[in-house]
């Protein structure tokens, strides 16, 4: 519906919001228990009117009260005295209730319904109280009782507040039927309602209706410029977010401020455009901009997502007062480009930590193959009683998936369950990579069918997991599943399914779908594609379309397409191909033992033993060592790991013994067994 319909229906519908616009329906999946008030002593509520700083009682309300307890005593002294029926020496109480750190929400309203000169002003406080706390819907619902229980008819300064909580709210709806009265009572052309109300439509998406209410407004101040500038930056629409603040400089005639500054370095690190972001910074010092900390930390992560830690390691010292999100920032920007203890010592410098940091470092150690480590800080993060949100539960499945830790991952399933998180599509998704990939498909496939609203990442995840196990048909039938629902497959779900084409041998359905990732879904094949592709020709004895599908392609072939064609060749016997792609693997990587090992063992299993010592000898002559094995096993919830001729092992006396029981153990069936 377009916009101005929307406004013209609203009109005729605010008599009806008057009475039921804002009811239990509307609020029923929001919270039934009343949450504490946000404590801040920036929320400021004292005035410096002279009948209040002149008055004793309100004087001392004003610089002296420091609890609720304090306040009652001076109600009573305010009650007896005969001040309660002064409406502004009332408003004092009403607004140290609702918006002093040390005052009590549900209190300010039991003395704003009992105030016998009910004025405006004393609502307009309670409801900025309400707006301003976690139940912000509260200052909806009080609204409705000033119209409708006490009569009172709302000012300019009561629907910016309304405004702020629906557009805190998302409440879409409830924001248009609030328009309605804004129109009735003609406080549309007032700039204070008409920025709340462009600031409540960005907040809900609507960025063509705020833009075109902004085109629309005779007179925009500041105000109105950084709300249109931000909301196209919090939409991820950067570019348009800059030609705002180009048309404001140009046009507008308006001098951009902190909060201006802080949108358009946001849509630089949007863009990562380090040019026009260091034009900025050089803007802001040249202007001598107040450098707030919310302004610093936009700087900082600029320069983080454009590759410049140094820079922003220098505005990370200049702070005197640093947030958690500069704290963060650093800490992500160190992780992400593989500073890993660095980033762990500043996170351990940390003064005090929610669990924002605690998931940056736990997702920088699961993406740099770190699982152990990530898991390790998890358990830190439940010591230190912080609770665990959708971002760390992803984050410790997709480690238990690298590890192979089953047992830790079924641990972190009942933890979800018990703490009723709810089953989105991202911790589902990663449930079922985390089952997959440590061997249990069925419990899988059982979390999938659970997860509401699945997406393409899910069958992809599923599709994965059924190729890891070799279950080609079944990978194929979600695969389709997954089209017919009109789901898009991306890179990683064609390597899913040609994976699991690979597995199961089904060369023909492996050709097709190779030829559609690029015909159909416009997806160029990558490195892994053609290495899944080379294995699955290799495997199926089709050494010559192997090699000629590596000379057809666009780049140079990397390890993992030689060694897969290498791997067939020692299968199928074919010395001369599988000799070529040895050597190339040789040239890529030298030092890599593996290859010399199995080359010469293709050389001896082909009766060629005298060119698999002329192996053993290069392999001498470059010095190059054997790599030794490794292997883990899980031990309730904690992982071992093992290496070869590893005698520096805690328990390396014990593991001998251990082996040499076995070894007894073999010898006596194999006797047995003669």
């Amino acid at each position: 519906m377009p916009f101005s319909s929307r406004i013209r229906r609203n009109c005729i519908q605010t008599r009806k919001f008057c009475i039921s616009g804002v009811n239990s329906r509307a609020f029923s999946v929001l919270p039934k228990r009343r949450k504490p008030k946000i404590s801040s002593a920036g929320c400021n509520w004292k005035t410096s009117h002279k009948f209040v700083l002149s008055n004793p009682t309100l004087s001392i309300l004003e610089s002296k009260c420091k609890s609720m307890f304090h306040l009652k005593q001076l109600q009573s002294q305010m009650v007896v005295s005969g001040l309660s029926s002064d409406g502004l020496a009332y408003s004092r109480f009403i607004a140290f209730c609702a918006l002093s750190p040390m005052g009590d929400l549900d209190y300010s309203k039991r003395l704003l319904f009992a105030m016998q000169n009910q004025n405006v002003f004393s609502w307009n406080i309670a409801i900025r109280g309400l707006s301003e706390s976690r139940s912000p819907w509260e200052a909806l619902i009080l609204y409705k009782k000033m119209l409708v229980a006490f009569s009172l008819r709302p000012d300019h300064y009561t629907f910016p507040l309304l405004f702020k909580a629906c557009a805190n709210l998302s409440l879409f709806y409830m924001g248009h039927e609030i328009l309605g009265h804004v129109l009735q009572m003609n406080h549309d052309r007032d700039i204070y309602v008409r920025n709340s109300l462009i600031h409540f439509l960005v907040c809900c998406g609507e960025l063509e209706a705020a833009h075109l209410l902004f085109d629309r407004s005779s007179d925009r101040d500041l105000v109105s410029w950084n709300s249109l500038i931000n909301g196209y930056v919090r939409s991820g629409r950067a570019n348009e977010a800059l030609m705002v603040y180009r048309e404001m400089v140009m046009d507008g005639g308006v001098e951009p401020d902190e909060v201006t500054m802080i949108g358009v370095v946001t849509a630089c690190t949007q863009l990562e455009d380090l040019i026009l972001g260091n034009k900025f910074h050089v803007y802001i010092e040249n202007h001598r901009m107040n450098m707030t900390t919310p302004l610093i930390n936009a700087l900082m992560y600029m320069y983080v997502k454009c590759g410049e830690l140094a820079r922003a390691k220098g505005l990370f010292e200049q702070l005197k007062e640093k947030s958690v999100v500069s704290w963060t920032t650093m800490i992500g920007g160190y992780a992400k480009y593989g500073h890993l203890d660095v980033a762990r010592r500043l996170f351990d410098m940390m003064p005090e930590k929610d669990v924002v940091p605690w998931n940056a470092l736990i997702s920088a150690y699961v993406q740099s193959q770190r699982g152990k480590d990530a898991l390790s800080l998890f358990h830190e993060m439940q010591e230190m009683n912080v609770e665990p949100d959708e971002v760390t539960m992803t984050s410790c499945l997709s480690a238990c998936a690298q590890l192979g830790a089953l047992d830790v991952g079924i641990w972190i399933h009942r933890y979800i369950e018990k703490h009723t998180l709810s089953l989105t599509v991202v911790v589902g998704t990663a449930l079922v990579d985390m089952y997959a990939k440590c061997g249990n498909i069925e419990k899988a496939l059982q979390v999938f069918y659970e997860i509401p609203g699945r997406n393409a990442l899910t069958y992809t995840a599923l599709i994965s997991g059924l190729a890891l196990h070799g279950d080609a048909k079944d990978a194929l039938s979600f695969f389709f599943e997954m089209i017919d629902l009109g789901l898009i497959p991306d890179e990683v779900t064609f390597l899913g399914i040609l994976s699991a084409c690979c597995h199961g041998g089904l060369v023909e359905d492996g050709r097709k779908l190779f030829v559609q990732m690029s015909s159909e879904y416009g997806i160029c094949p990558h490195m892994k594609h053609y290495s899944c592709m080379i294995d699955l020709l290799g495997r199926a004895g089709l050494i010559k379309e192997a090699v000629d599908l590596i000379e057809s392609m666009p780049m140079e072939a990397d390890a993992a397409v030689w060694g897969a064609l290498f791997f067939a060749c020692r299968v199928h016997r074919n010395i001369k191909v599988g000799e070529r792609a040895a050597y190339k693997l040789l040239e890529l990587d030298p030092g890599d033992s593996g290859i010399y090992v199995l080359l010469s063992n293709m050389y001896i299993e082909a009766n060629q033993r005298h060119r698999a010592v002329e192996v053993r000898k290069m392999m001498w002559e470059r010095k190059v060592d054997k790599t030794p094995g490794c292997s883990s096993i899980e031990i309730n919830g904690n992982l071992c790991e093992f290496t070869v001729r590893d005698i520096f092992h805690s328990r390396y006396e014990k593991i001998l013994g251990c082996l040499a029981i076995l070894s007894s153990q073999i010898e006596l069936v194999e006797f047995g067994q003669e």
